[in-house]
């Protein structure tokens, strides 16, 4: 039969041509879809967003190595730019909710003795036998088709015996707490780390000399600024353990419309349980936009406009149930230096 053998061959060959073969992952996150989330609620850190991309799609390739975590990264850049809120998101693409991580505020571990809240009090002491730590198993290990998140928030705040327990799991993926009868895994999880370091010094830079010089300097001269406040906190042997360093940059003025529509659909969302949707007069906009531009606090520094300038106003608006019923349109308006809301109806 080597005839009929050798049609079936061609006939095989034609159809692996006509449609190569897609490679499946164990992973149900598209990482694509992902950044695209990220992208839309993230200001200004586009080369961040797409290193994350990139790092995304290796750990949907399963190209990591089985022994230790999928990815650890370093998050840096000053604050109100997007790094936590990054995580969070990722967390809500990955899980269907952004607290669906488990977060480590590493200002709270500052004091050396408290570095038994990660790894558990050892043999002999209170909780030894508990094994209570501050990791949240389930948030830590993930499952099969969908990673577990971690993010170690204001790293340069931890003390020393701390960075050095994040030097073990980074090893090998893994951590044995202290009492020695369990094993935190973190082999299928993406570890986030944020940091201010050097933050101030690249705003001067910015703000300073540092502006005239051409953008590719400037951007070179603001990495060395940064990778010295690195090496004067931390090792070198930690450092090393460092799959992903991503700076996040400032936000500028000419992202205050951003900031603003970004802030407002945030408060829209809120809005969303009480079935009224709010819009904003243009002039309105530019007057929360001016209060709400602070380069040393970035879009915190636009939350914190809306949140006394604005929401007052569409509190009292809400708490008249008898203006405002459900599906009614909220406008608001400056008049006199003062927010106004005003209601229109919902139509009959």
């Amino acid at each position: 039969m080597p005839f009929i053998n050798d049609l079936l061959a061609e006939n095989q060959q034609h159809n692996l041509q006509q449609s190569p073969p897609t490679r499946a992952s164990r992973f149900l996150f598209e990482p694509a879809r992902v950044v695209q989330l990220l992208q839309q609620r993230i200001i200004g850190q586009d080369d961040a967003l797409a290193e994350i991309s990139d790092s995304l799609a290796v750990v949907k390739a399963e190209l990591g190595d089985p022994r230790k975590s999928l990815g650890v990264f370093l998050l840096l850049g000053p604050t109100g730019v997007g790094k936590t809120e990054t995580v969070r998101l990722l967390a809500e693409a990955i899980h269907g909710r952004a607290d669906a991580m488990c977060r480590i505020d590493m200002n709270t571990l500052a004091q050396e003795h408290y570095a038994a809240s990660l790894t558990g009090a050892p043999p002999g002491y209170v909780g030894s036998k508990e094994g209570t730590t501050l990791f949240d198993r389930e948030a830590i290990e993930g499952s099969f088709g969908r990673p577990g998140i971690v993010l170690f928030d204001e790293l340069e705040k931890a003390s020393d015996p701390v960075i050095r327990a994040l030097m073990n799991i980074f090893d090998n993926g893994q951590l044995r707490l202290s009492a020695g009868n369990s094993t935190l895994d973190f082999r299928n999880s993406l570890i986030f780390l944020t940091s201010n370091l050097g933050a101030g010094s690249v705003q001067q830079l910015e703000q300073g000399w540092g502006r005239l010089l051409p953008a590719r300097w400037r951007d070179q001269l603001q990495q060395r600024v940064q990778q010295r406040a690195l090496l004067q906190r931390f090792d070198p042997e930690f450092l090393n353990r460092l799959d992903h360093r991503i700076r996040f940059r400032s936000l500028h003025s000419n992202q205050l419309q951003q900031l603003v529509e970004l802030a407002l659909a945030h408060l829209n969302q809120r809005l969303a349980r009480h079935q009224v949707q709010l819009v904003l007069d243009p002039v309105l906009r530019d007057w929360l936009g001016a209060r709400g531009y602070d380069r040393r606090f970035g879009a915190r520094a636009m939350a914190r406009s809306f949140r006394h300038h604005l929401e007052p106003a569409v509190a009292k608006a809400l708490l008249d149930a008898d203006a405002a019923p459900p599906g009614s349109l909220l406008r608001g308006t400056l008049h006199q230096g003062r927010v106004e809301i005003s209601v229109e109806q919902p139509a009959l």
